[in-house]
């Protein structure tokens, strides 16, 4: 791993949701860079293209030297593609040499920036083959050419993340929603691997889109909330309100307990959000919270938890 994170990073797919307009969105980039923060995330994906666009757009002037910038090959936005119709969304999946190629020339030109840090293969849950046969022998060789600085993998699931951990020498995984308060997946596999091989973890969806935080009409992995997770969750909270604690600040730091995670991304859409977020990772958590978690059985024994 070339690339040094801080603690927390920025993950821009908010900003380029429907209803955030140009001034809120570059307005919360800019209080992330006041705040410090220097590493931002973003893929094609993100608003087909539309994030990266912003990003670009409110990172402009700054020195490039100063930040870490990372984004996702496997996707690419056509809108007229007759494939768009599999995906319902105007992108298509490709995870071709070719494909890979042509999503980060694609990116850079969006990001206006002559390169990137890092470069995630992202979500090949249903391309295991393809991405392992082509995709990743054509980040690899970017890594290796110095085109960028590290390559990984992006999912929203954790057993394959292990599994690339074990098959290639990639240098860090995005893990989304799989190391949280209400998952704990990744502590079965992926994380004793990613500690056995040196590989980094960035975790993300730490508030689950806000279910942690209690926003109006949450998603649980892309879907209605159920029943036991919603009463997971309230009992959650009831533990960490007890203490006088917001639960997002609790969810928020959780995964860092564990050595091999070695940053968390945030995911805000407007200056007020960013504000809250630094609020939250910078509350103290007393140890008795993570102890009376693991008492109600909503935390595994064998789990780690941070030591402030």
């Amino acid at each position: 791993m070339t690339v040094d994170l801080p603690r927390l990073g920025f993950g821009a797919a908010a900003i380029a949701n429907e209803g955030v307009g140009l001034g809120q969105a570059l307005d919360c980039v800019d209080a992330a860079w006041d705040s410090g923060m220097r590493y931002f995330d973003t893929a094609p994906m993100y608003g087909s293209g539309h994030s990266e666009r912003l990003l670009g757009l409110a990172l402009r002037g700054r020195p490039r030297g100063e930040y870490v910038l990372s984004t996702k090959v496997g996707r690419l936005v056509r809108p007229s593609h007759p494939d768009t119709a599999t995906t319902g969304a105007p992108w298509i999946y490709d995870f071709s040499r070719e494909g890979i190629l042509t999503s980060l020339e694609e990116s850079l030109l969006r990001l206006g920036v002559e390169s990137v840090d890092m470069v995630y293969i992202h979500d090949p849950d249903d391309h295991w083959r393809e991405a392992l046969d082509e995709a990743w022998p054509t980040v690899a060789r970017l890594r290796d050419e110095g085109v960028v600085r590290a390559v990984g993998v992006g999912m929203v699931q954790a057993p394959m993340l292990a599994r690339f951990i074990r098959e290639t020498d990639i240098d860090l995984v995005l893990a989304a929603g799989v190391y949280t308060l209400l998952d704990t997946q990744a502590i079965d596999d992926l994380l004793p691997e990613a500690e056995r091989r040196g590989v980094t973890v960035v975790a993300a969806q730490s508030l689950h889109g806000g279910l942690i935080d209690g926003v109006a009409e949450p998603m649980f992995r892309y879907r209605p909330v159920d029943e036991q997770t919603r009463a997971k969750t309230a009992r959650i909270a009831k533990v960490c309100h007890e203490f006088g604690l917001p639960t997002a600040a609790v969810a928020l730091q959780f995964p860092r307990g564990h050595p091999s995670v070695g940053c968390v991304l945030t995911g805000p859409a407007s200056r007020e959000q960013l504000t809250e977020n630094l609020a939250w990772a910078a509350q103290p958590i007393p140890p008795e919270v993570w102890a009376r978690l693991r008492e109600e059985g909503l935390l595994p024994p064998e789990v780690p938890v941070p030591s402030r």
